[in-house]
């Protein structure tokens, strides 16, 4: 049996839509008949398909996928089979259009696929770092504990997304307004009072013939930065899937970036000690739990590393000797390792370190917001003044002139 995804009309001429579960599309049109509804659109959930009112919605977000595991683990937790569980949540209303996505991977679940591989089959938004924590509690047999800490963290990094989108509401706002007033200016005002000065035979301000210069070329310029940027993005995200050392040298950059490194790091070092952690606790071996943590990171450069750093504790070396062999984990994580394997609480340890590391990363991204507003709204200040004198100093000399 698999699930279709359907939108007709019911028997009073009303738009209907939802989840069939069927041999094929003739017996979901034909269970559906059954049920007095025309389906006008019906496909499998599995199949990939933009549609234009779904082409800036997040079905399977961050919030939808931080609620979905969250139900799984209490859910699993009272007993129940995982393809059960998928099938109670499936039901539910408040999980929305999510329900599709879920119904996709209780068919996949269905069909012998782990949990986590029917997740990253189902939905690419489902990144290295979840599917890792979620294979090891699948693996351990504490996917309840897992999947319940997994969705706290989701929440941690939505609460941090919207805080970033509202601070860059103003400055959005801002900068939109001076880019339209400056098309406006420099395209259509600028030129008009420039050829009444000329007629009139003043001189114009070089303020005012470089703003001239500029607004011939404003528009052509912007857009070929926009499809520049646009190309380029798409370059960049197909190379890093398919050149894995390409992907590892960007990856390796990123903690030499100026301002973002120190953050990055520290959420990079908060992501290994969790996962580690929930790895250790679950009974994972240490050797193979310290390369999952690694690729729980998302960072190729850190995974390579940590491929390497599991090699070297298999031979015989200790834990916290080889993370201080991973540069952007050699700061202070090896010093919490090294007690907790002293103490024989590492993953009591590795949680405190999360803990510390998670503060780190939160003070980080306050810090860089609390700048990064002042200086756009400065900066669109000074521009929107150069453009207004620009204008008025023309304006002026002709006003002497007059009088």
């Amino acid at each position: 049996m698999k699930t279709f995804e359907y939108r007709g009309f019911d028997a009073s001429g009303r738009a209907a839509k939802g989840l069939v579960e069927a041999l094929d599309v003739k017996d979901a049109r034909e269970r559906l008949a059954g049920r007095d509804i025309l389906p006008e659109r019906i496909h499998p959930v599995g199949e990939s398909r933009v549609r234009p009112h779904r082409l800036f919605r997040d079905d399977f977000g961050l919030p939808a996928r931080a609620m979905a595991y969250r139900e799984i683990g209490a859910l699993v937790r009272s007993g129940l089979p995982l393809a059960q569980v998928l099938e109670v949540l499936i039901s539910a209303p408040e999980m929305g259009d999510s329900r599709s996505k879920l119904a996709d991977i209780r068919d996949r679940v269905r069909e012998g696929s782990s949990f986590a591989d029917a997740l990253v089959r189902s939905s690419p938004k489902v990144g290295a770092f979840e599917k890792a924590v979620i294979e090891v509690g699948e693996r351990s047999g504490t996917l309840d504990e897992v999947l319940s800490r997994l969705a706290g963290f989701l929440d941690e990094q939505q609460t941090i997304s919207e805080r970033i989108q509202t601070a860059l509401i103003y400055p959005a706002i801002v900068f939109s307004v001076a880019v339209a007033v400056a098309v406006l200016m420099l395209g259509l005002l600028i030129p008009r009072v420039t050829k009444l000065l000329e007629e009139s035979s003043i001189p114009l301000p070089l303020l005012t013939r470089v703003a001239l210069g500029a607004g011939h070329w404003i528009l052509p310029v912007l857009l070929a930065i926009l499809a520049a940027g646009v190309l380029a993005a798409a370059v960049f995200r197909r190379r890093m899937k398919t050149d894995p050392g390409w992907s590892e040298r960007v990856d390796r950059k990123l903690f030499r970036l100026p301002w973002f490194s120190r953050g990055y790091t520290a959420l990079m070092n908060l992501r290994f000690a969790r996962t580690l952690s929930i790895l250790i606790r679950g009974g994972v071996p240490l050797v193979e739990g310290f390369a999952m943590a690694g690729r729980a990171t998302g960072n190729a450069w850190i995974t390579r590393l940590a491929v390497d750093g599991a090699e070297s504790v298999r031979q015989g070396k200790s834990l916290a000797e080889s993370v201080r062999l991973i540069e952007p984990l050699s700061l202070s994580l090896p010093g919490w390792i090294q007690v907790g394997e002293a103490s024989g609480k590492l993953g009591d340890l590795l949680d405190n370190a999360a803990g510390r590391f998670q503060q780190q990363w939160e003070k980080s991204v306050a810090r860089s917001l609390t700048v990064l507003e002042p200086v756009l709204v400065l900066g669109v200040g000074v521009f929107v003044l150069l453009v207004a004198l620009s204008i008025l100093l023309p304006i002026l000399t002709l006003n002497r002139t007059l009088m």
